[in-house]
């Protein structure tokens, strides 16, 4: 079932992205919390990050995509639902952030170091850990890394295990429900969270894609099939700048980038 806006939460995808990319202290706070040392500097901070590395190839959109002034990247995903595709979907955003980061024929050394982040309400591996970290180990000699500077963390809310910090555990018991916070930075992003709620334009935006899922799913209906993400993309583009709608804010509600929304257009 569908949220109200003034129901959605931290766990929520778009709750999610405006609380941490509206806040920059606080994603650097938790980021810090999660990785378990200091963060540089953003030098970038997008929300719902489309990367599309085709016209017609299937693309990518990070919840919170960040990079910071020594050479890191980190992509932070809310994943409120189990999903056993977890594992998969780390690997293939790890592989479109290098794909991303560096162009044909330039060094790998310009690869930058990442991390890739899952935060879930549950216990993705079922093992009772509330962190899982993975990094590229040899399996012959565990104790030598492969030193390819990219990290994978599940942080699961539904661990039991005494394995985080007493910070740590506060925020994924508020994340799951179960406390309204002690530390500063909880407080501080439950905050975030109410005054989110009172924001009209938020609001507004919140709608204007729920308008277009439905009217994705009622097309899917009435043509008996499931469209493509890119033709129904196209499909609600065209609609939308029947409507007067500017390129760029087609291009940010349908998730493709304005050169390629441009060229739907037209074409159309």
């Amino acid at each position: 079932m569908t949220k109200k806006y003034e129901e959605l939460g931290f766990t929520d995808d778009f709750m999610f992205c405006k609380v941490l990319t509206t806040n920059p202290d606080l994603c650097h706070e938790l980021l810090e919390l999660i990785i378990g040392r200091k963060v540089g500097r953003f030098t970038r901070l997008d929300k719902q990050k489309p990367i599309e590395l085709t016209a017609d190839g299937k693309g990518v959109r990070f919840d919170v995509y960040s990079e910071d002034d020594s050479d890191t990247v980190f992509d932070c995903e809310m994943q409120a639902t189990e999903n056993r595709n977890l594992p998969k979907r780390s690997r293939y955003y790890q592989g479109m952030i290098d794909l991303h980061l560096i162009e044909r024929g330039e060094d790998y050394m310009k690869l930058k170091k990442s991390y890739v982040i899952f935060i879930c309400p549950f216990d993705a591996f079922k093992a009772g850990l509330h962190k899982y970290t993975f990094e590229n180990i040899c399996k012959e000699m565990p104790e030598i890394s492969l030193g390819d500077e990219t990290t994978k963390i599940f942080l699961c809310a539904g661990g039991c295990e005494d394995d985080v910090s007493d910070d740590m555990k506060d925020f994924l018991d508020w994340l799951s429900g179960k406390s309204e916070g002690k530390s500063s930075l909880v407080k501080e992003l439950d905050e975030a969270v109410h005054k989110a709620r009172n924001h009209e334009e938020w609001r507004l935006e919140y709608m204007t894609l729920l308008m277009r899922d439905q009217e994705m799913r009622e097309e899917g209906r009435l043509e008996g099939r499931e469209e493509g993400r890119e033709q129904q993309a196209r499909t609600t583009a065209l609609k939308l700048s029947r409507k007067g709608n500017s390129i760029e804010d087609i291009a940010d509600i349908v998730g493709y980038k304005v050169e390629t929304v441009k060229l739907w257009l037209e074409n159309n």
